[in-house]
Order: structure tokens, then sequence, then C-alpha cells
């Protein structure tokens, strides 16, 4: 990929450098100062005894103050009854000096202390929480959730504004579905951008371990999570950043002498709630009732609860053992090891993990060049279920026993026909579902970096930084189900294994940083500006689906996916007199996914903010500690989720059975692929107005703030016309997304004593969706697209112009005005044709909700801590499609050979048939939800060398809602026979030594 380098980036790094050099230093009076009363002097100095040129001092309560000058002296009238002065420069701790009878003071400033409560990882660096112009949050490793954390993401939910995470199902091996600002893309990816230690990360699963790549990296061993939210912050990720960026940061060795930690935490899952189905004497009542007589002689004469067969209470233990500290005077080193196995909720349903990171920052050159070498590594061993069987558990008729008294089957009573085969279709045994499945995969991972930092000799304030990142996974698994089975009795069973598959990522990353402070002129400079290479690889090998005979059923080719991205970056932040700022970002990125005329896209943004704060009327308020007002406007990009080849003439090899007769010979045929030449990048523009506040001395903090975002250029697969393509559908450039939202955080310590501490987290979000576009000509008509997920047929949700997208698509139910039940196959004619068709559909609620909240609490007595967590959802609507697909008569029976249990919903309506489209099953699905709940004790020191603590922990404690479904939050607002999320009792202990 050639691109013509813009000279523009140097060229502003070298002028600031010239700037810096020419400009001469000065002493200008900061304000006006008071004729008349006591006049006092000095040098303020910095920790090392140098002058600090350009520290403001200024009399305590009043707006008269001076600068120090060249050589650090100051000189300064106090009007009387004035006794205190502030001394301030940044970079360091502001002092309050009482003056009293002194005409000379000397002051010394110590340098801030940069920690990660004040000092906030971005994108290539890092940047004073108080400097930041851009819709950032961070969360840090003493603000997490806590409790059996099986995956990165956990750590964080409800603990930010405008980010929504959610757990895709109860299983330990599922993943979780991540949300900034509700993302930004129809069908291209909406997933955030997630940074490792200065690594990207590919969102794409692996064989294995397909629904959650985050699994491989150990909760443990993350110190903070910082959040980019707006454009102006995310623009310096560019392509890849338009569902926003998750940067995370991992422990490392500290200055400290070396300390041994060992936590472990044991725990139990139980379940919360499931289908709410027919009793065992309610579905004989109702067979005995309704059925036939064959339906009636199909009943037997036990009771089985089929969820106790299936379901189990679930163990699970996470052990973390680390060595941290330095070992020598400017070598901080860190080394961990860690463990993990949880057992799911559902039998023979099993996550394991093995993890070991080691983190060494050795510095050298009087601390002008550190090098830092991180690595991590995984292995994932994993045992799925069959997830059939919830669904199974849900509707096996309950009156039967769960063997069959024969060795038929594996022994499982199973619904038989006449020659004494499965039935056809039939429902399964649910036990026999999972004992004769099994399904288990191994994957390894190493995720690692290397970081050399150089401060120029010449010039301290130019750094040059360089990573060389490496990200390597492979995963392969095998399937085994055995000839009796009943699941796959026809085709004998299954025998087989897959992969392996290898994913690599390489990354070189190389940029130049200026960072200085100009005391004439008052002005901070932080000028960025590199260049990025990553290179992606997937290599899969070629397999065949096998039965226990070795007989082929299906296969699966080789698959070789490559892509690359090429880019150059820069970036201004500039701040004058700590009040005003402004930050300047653009990225130039080339990606292989698309045709050269259209690789490169260009990703702009720009910010300012006013810490009103800092102006002479504020400095001193009692009230007001904190007030920043900021403002940005950026472009990002979107390439995810679509492909690496979609603009390349492509031919497909056929499998095996779609051959031709060539002579003697039956030969493959190659199947041309469709594909758009034309396809370019997906672009969202996005402003973000916002304000920070503090108050007390910052007792209470928060942020507020409003952003607007538009995509346009949608990455969507849509109809192609007749004889235009090699496909009926194909994936182009068509329509517009815009979406708008508020997100408000408050933080507060209420009551902060030396025995007693308490803390307080709010957060809230609104956002909105909406579609603007959906055809390849803006203006024209479109049709309704249907999406989501089918049942029989039949699709629920829609994308429409001018609504939020994912709206159900049904029928607006009439109901009896005497009993206010559901009136089978009654609906409103919405045109007023006197007929119920398609055009009486309409876009009733949306899964997305309208509001979402997040609260935390912490209190600390002596040596006890009691922390909760609560989130919550308002205006988020499910389609409960379990009450649908069994809340019908005719589900009792699909064939003559098997009677199926009901829907509790039955008792209410009384349906003959599923009424699909029906919006009674569109259900309100807000919800309170209390996830964690924790009690700890800090023994301190037990023994000279070791201290202890204990916490004991409840995750997912309580539920409040009115959805009658298994849980109110589902993967895309559909409920299809849920894996219900458990409830976890935990006990840690954490050793210091």
């Amino acid at each position: 990929m050639n691109e013509r380098r813009s000279l523009h980036p140097i060229i502003t790094v070298f002028a600031i450098a010239i700037l810096y050099l020419i400009l001469p230093g000065s002493t200008s009076p900061l304000l006006a100062q008071q004729e008349g009363g006591r006049r006092i002097t000095g040098v303020i100095t910095d920790e090392n005894n140098e002058p600090l040129t350009g520290a403001t001092i200024l009399v305590t309560g009043t707006t008269i103050g001076t600068t120090a000058g060249i050589n650090g002296e100051f000189s300064l009238t106090l009007p009387a009854g004035k006794t205190e002065i502030q001394v301030s420069f940044i970079g360091y701790e502001t002092q309050v000096v009482p003056v009293v009878d002194r005409g000379t003071v000397n002051i010394q400033l110590q340098p801030e202390s940069f920690t990660l409560d004040n000092l906030i990882v971005i994108g290539y660096g890092t940047q004073r929480k108080s400097d930041l112009t851009g819709s950032v949050s961070n969360v840090s490793s003493k603000d997490f959730n806590v409790g059996l954390i099986g995956s990165p993401e956990q750590l964080i939910n409800g603990k930010v504004s405008g980010v929504q995470i959610m757990s895709n199902s109860g299983s330990p091996t599922s993943g979780s579905t991540i949300r900034i600002r509700g993302g930004a893309s129809l069908n291209a990816s909406n997933d955030p951008l997630i940074v490792l230690d200065g690594v990207p990360l590919e969102n794409g699963g692996i064989s294995g371990n397909s629904g959650n790549f985050l699994s491989l990296i150990n909760p443990s061993d993350i110190e903070s999570m910082t959040i980019l939210k707006d454009a102006s912050s995310t623009a310096i990720y560019g392509s890849r950043a338009s569902n926003g960026v998750i940067i995370i940061t991992t422990k490392r060795g500290t200055d400290d002498r070396l300390r041994v930690t060992f936590n472990t935490t044991n725990s139990v899952q139980t379940r919360t709630k499931m289908a709410d189905m027919l009793s065992r004497d309610q579905f004989a009542d109702i067979i005995n009732g309704r059925g036939t007589v064959e339906q009636k002689a199909l009943l037997g004469t036990t009771s089985t609860d089929w969820n106790d067969q299936i379901f189990r209470a679930a163990s699970g233990t996470d052990n973390n053992l680390s060595i941290a500290g330095r070992i020598a005077s400017q070598w901080p080193v860190r080394v961990a090891f860690g463990y993990y196995n949880q057992n799911g909720l559902m039998k023979s349903d099993n996550a394991e993990r093995f993890t070991g990171s080691f983190s060494f920052s050795p510095s050298f050159f009087a601390d002008h060049l550190r090098v830092t070498l991180n690595g991590k590594g995984a292995v994932n061993n994993n045992r799925f279920t069959n997830n059939e069987a919830i669904w199974a558990a849900s509707t096996f008729n309950p009156t039967l026993p769960v063997y069959s008294g024969n060795s038929n089957f594996g022994g499982y009573d199973e619904a038989i026909d006449n020659s004494g085969n499965p039935v056809n279709g039939g429902v399964r045994n649910p036990l026999g579902l999972v004992e004769q499945y099994y399904s288990a995969s191994r994957v390894s991972r190493f995720i690692g970096n290397a970081d050399i930092d150089y401060k120029m000799h010449f010039l301290p304030e130019l750094k040059l930084h360089t990573t060389l990142g490496y990200d390597h996974a492979e995963g392969k698994g095998e399937i085994y189900v055995p000839a009796e089975a009943a699941q796959y009795y026809t085709t004998k069973g299954r025998d087989y294994g897959y992969g392996p598959q290898k994913n690599t990522n390489r990354l070189l990353t190389a940029y130049l940083n200026y960072n200085k402070y100009l005391t004439s002129v008052k002005s901070s400079i932080d000028a960025t500006m590199g260049y990025d290479y990553q290179f992606w690889k997937s290599i899969t090998a070629p397999y065949s689906e096998l039965n226990t005979i070795g007989e082929v059923q299906t296969t699966s080719a080789a698959g070789d996916q490559r892509h690359a991205l090429i880019s150059y970056y820069a970036r201004l932040n500039y701040t004058f007199d700590n009040r005003y700022m402004f930050t300047a970002t653009v990225r130039r990125d080339g990606t292989s996914r698309f045709h050269r005329d259209h690789r490169w896209g260009t990703f702009p943004s720009v910010a300012l903010a006013w810490r009103i704060s800092e102006e002479a009327f504020l400095r001193d308020n009692p009230l007001i500690s904190t007030l920043k007002l900021r403002a940005s406007y950026g472009v990002t990009g979107q390439q995810e989720g679509i492909g690496n080849y979609n603009y390349l003439p492509v031919y497909t090899y056929s499998q095996e059975g779609a051959e031709v007769q060539f002579g003697d010979q039956w030969l493959h045929t190659y199947r041309p692929e469709a594909y758009v030449q034309n396809l370019k990048w997906e672009t969202t523009s996005s402003w973000n107005m916002g304000f920070d506040f503090g108050f007390l001395k910052d007792r209470i903090t928060g942020s507020l703030d409003y952003y607007t975002r538009q995509t346009k250029d949608l990455l969507a697969t849509v109809p192609s016309p007749a004889g235009s393509n090699f496909d009926k559908n194909i994936l182009t450039n068509v329509g517009n997304v815009d979406s708008r939202g508020v997100e408000f955080t408050l933080n507060a310590t209420p009551v902060n004593t030396r025995n007693f501490t308490w803390d307080v987290s709010y957060n809230m979000t609104w956002q909105k969706m909406k579609v603007k576009n959906l055809s390849l000509v803006e203006g024209s008509a479109t049709m309704n697209t249907l999406v989501g997920p089918t049942i029989d047929s039949y699709q629920f949700q829609v994308l429409s112009e001018g609504y939020e997208p994912y709206m159900f698509y049904v029928y607006h139910q009439l109901y009896d005005e005497e009993t206010g039940k559901p009136i089978e196959g009654a609906y409103a004619d919405l045109d007023g044709n006197g007929v119920i068709n398609s055009n009486d559909l309409y876009r009733y609620k949306s899964p997305a909700p309208d509001f979402i909240f997040g609260l935390s609490t912490s209190l600390r007595y002596d040596k006890w801590t009691l922390g909760m967590s609560f989130r919550a959802n308002v205006g988020n609507y499910v389609y409960n499609g379990m009450a649908m697909n069994t809340g019908a008569w005719s589900t009792v029976s699909y064939n003559s050979f098997q009677i199926n249990n009901l829907s509790a919903s039955y008792l209410e309506t009384g349906f003959n048939n599923r009424q699909y489209l029906s919006d009674y099953y569109v259900r309100n699905a807000s919800f309170l939800k209390m996830d964690n709940l924790t009690l700890g004790y800090n023994f301190g020191r037990i023994t000279k060398w070791c201290a202890v603590n204990v916490s004991a922990m409840v995750q997912n404690v309580f539920c409040i809602t009115g959805y009658d479904g298994v849980d109110p939050e589902v993967p895309n607002g559909m409920d299809l026979s849920f894996y219900p999320r458990p409830r976890t009792f935990s006990l840690n202990v954490g050793l210091e030594f």
C-alpha cells in the first residue's frame, strides 16, 4: 500500500522544538498587586533545589498574585490581615504556606504523585485526568467488581456510563456482548477495540473458544481499564474506533521491595429461575381433560423435574500467586501464575484456565532509557454442554421416567416410532442429550510486547517510543456422540476433531513524543506523531465431520485469512495557563480489506476544554473545586466484521457431492462468489459536549456529556438485483444511522473519617439510535428488512428508515373486553381494508433500553468493608419466544408418538395454534439487579511477615422485574431457551508476604 506521506506532523514537532529554543524567558505579573501592606520575597524551587520559573504565587482568598522569575524569585505585597499564600506549578503539588511575621519565604515544591487516580492511560501515551479534553472513563483495580470473575469485561460491568456489558448466557464458556454508546453500525461489528498493553487485539474467536476471546486473559493481572468514548479520544485509533476503545493496562513491578501475594476464591453456583412451564400435575390434568385417547395413553406414572436432571450446584475456584517489586534499584519486576476452574450449572459444562504472566521494566542511563517486557500466556480447556437440552428439559413429558429399563439408546427413555426407532424430529431425553454428548476444546494463547522508551539526552522533553507486539493463539477440539444416542441415531453418531486453527497478530509501533512546559508563555505542549503496522493471519486446517463408523457427513475446507493495516498519526495537546486546552488528532489508515482506490481513509478530530475552576474568580471558591467544559468533534472508521476479500472476485472449491462427471471422472467445480469492488470505509462523525465538576475539595465529583453520532456508508448486506452479481445478497456501502445520548456520572464520599469511610458511585445513560437511510440511493423508498433469529421461517425484528433498529415487527393483539384475555388470531386492522395481512404489521418497541443505571457503594469501618453494586435497565423489551413456542395446544404433539409440556402462559391464553407475530409476547423487560454484595475483614499482619484479609461475596444477588421469562437480559432481545445466569456464593482469602 503506497501512500504519499505528509510532512505536516514532522514540521509541527520541529517547529515546537525551535519555538522552545528561541522564546526568551520573562517574568510577568500574574495579576495586579495591591499597593500598600506587608511585602514578602522568596525563591520557589523544585525537589532538587532548581528554580521553578513561572510558578504561581497567590494570596489566599484574593485575586492578588505574581509569578516566579527566571531564578525562581518572587516579590509580593500582602494586603492587611492576609497571612497565607498559595504556591502552584504544573506537575507539582500545590502548597498553602503561612507567612505570619515572615519577610522572606523560600518554598520547595514536590512533584505530583502520578498514580492511576490522576494519570490516565490514553491512546499512545498518558495524560493527567485534569487535562483531558475528551470523554474518557477510567476504572482502577480498587474499584473493580469482585467475586469469581472469569473474564476481564465483567470487572467493569455497571461501572461506567455509556457502557453496556451483557453475558451471552450463564455458561462459563460463553462470552459477553460489549457496547459503548450502543455501537455505531448495523451489519458490521459493533464491538469496541480492545488494546492490551499497547497491542490492539483482534476481536474474532478461534476454534474451541469462539464465544469469548477475552477469557484467555486473567482478570487478576489487570491494573486498570480506560474507556475512550468520544471521537476526540478514539480518533487516534482511526478506522477501528467507531465503537469506542477499551485500553487494558496490566499490573507491573513497583519500586518497593519484593512482595508475594496469594489469593484464592472458592465458590458454589445455584440456579435462579427457569422457564415457567406447567407442573407435572397441571400437564396431566390438561392432557386428561382435552387430549385424545392416544395422547392420554402417552402419560406416564412418574414425576420428573427435567431441569433437576440436567442442572446442578456448580463449584468453582480461582487461585492467583504473584511476586512483585524490584530486584535492583532500577529493575521493577512482576511474575504471576493463575489457575481458574468453573463448572457450569449444566452437567458436563466446564471452563478451566492456566495462566502465567511476567513484566520486567529495567531502566538505564539515568532513566533516559526504559525497556518494558510484558508476556501473558494462557491455556484454556473447555467442556461444552449440549444446549439443546435446555429446550428439551422445558418441553419433555414430565410424567416419564429418566431411564427406560432397557439398553436401547443408552438406557434413556426416548420417544420411539412403530419401528422402534427414535421419532424423527421428536424432543429427546434431556439427560441423554447431556450425558451422551462430549465436546471439548483446548486453546492456548500468548500475548507479548516489548516497549522501548528513550528520552533524548540532548533534549529530554523529546521521547522515542517503540512497541513490538505479538499475539498468537491456537485452538482445536473434538466432538463425540455414540451411535446409540437418539439425537444422532440415524447418522450413527458423531466422532471427529476440528482444527487446529492458528491466529497470529503482529504489531510494530513507533512514535515521537515531545512534552514541554514553556514557562515564558505559560503553555504546556504534548505532541505525538507515529507509525503503526499490524498484520493478522488465521490458518485453519481442513476436517471432515464423521460418524462413529468413519463415514463422512460433511467436510470443511482449509482456511487462510490475512489482512494488514498501515497507519500514520499525529496528536497535539496544548494547554495555556492550566486553564485552556486544545487537542487535535489525525490518523491516516490503509487497509488490505478494500480495493487500492478506496484503501486509505483519514480520521481527524479536534477538542477544546476550559477549566473554569482555575479562573481567578473561582480558584479559591470553598464549594467548587473543579469545573471544566469540554467540546469535541471527530471522525472515526469501521472495517471490522466484513471479511477480508469482499472486494475481490473469489472462487470457492466445491464440497464432496457437488461434482460433475467428465468422462470416467468426477470433477469438483469452482463457484464464483459475490463481490463489490468499490467497498470503502464506514465512517462515523461524532459531536460531544460535556463538563466535569467537583465540589468540596472533590469530595463530590462527576461529569455530564451529550453526544450525537452519524454513521454513513454503512457496510451492510442487501439484496442484489437479479443478474447483477453472483449472489442474491451482496455486502456493500448503503445507508446512514444516527444516534444520540446523555451520560451522567457522580462520585461522592459522604463520610471520610479516620475509622469510617463511605463512597458512592452512580452513573446514568440515555441513548437512542435511528436508521436514517437503507437504500443505495439516498432518498429513494426502501422495503422493511427483516432481521434477527428465525422460528419456523418467521423473523420478528425489522430495520426501517426513521425508526430504531431491531424493533419488533408484529401484529397488534386484540383482547376480550370481559376476560381481558387475548383472542386467538384477532389483530388490529391497522390499514382499515378489512383484511389482516402483512400491511397490518407494525413496529413495536425495541430491545435497547431507554435508560441504563449503575450504582456502587462501599463502606469501610475500622477493618471491615461492605460493598454493593446495582444495575438497572428501563424501557427494554424482549420477545418471549419460549412462551410463544410452547404456549399453544398444537405444541403438545408434533407427532403421534410423543406429548410435550406447555408454557404456563397457555393457562391464560388457551391458544390452539402458535401466534407467532402477536405483540402479546413482546414484554417489558425493565429490571433492577443487585450484581454484587461483599463483606470483608482485613486482619492486617497476623505475624511479622504475613498479612491476611478475608471476604465473602454473592454475585447476581437478586433481580426485580416484571418480565415473566428466565432473564430480562437476553441477546438481541429474543428469549429462546436461555441458559440461566447463576447466583454465585464465594469466599476469598488473600495473603501478602
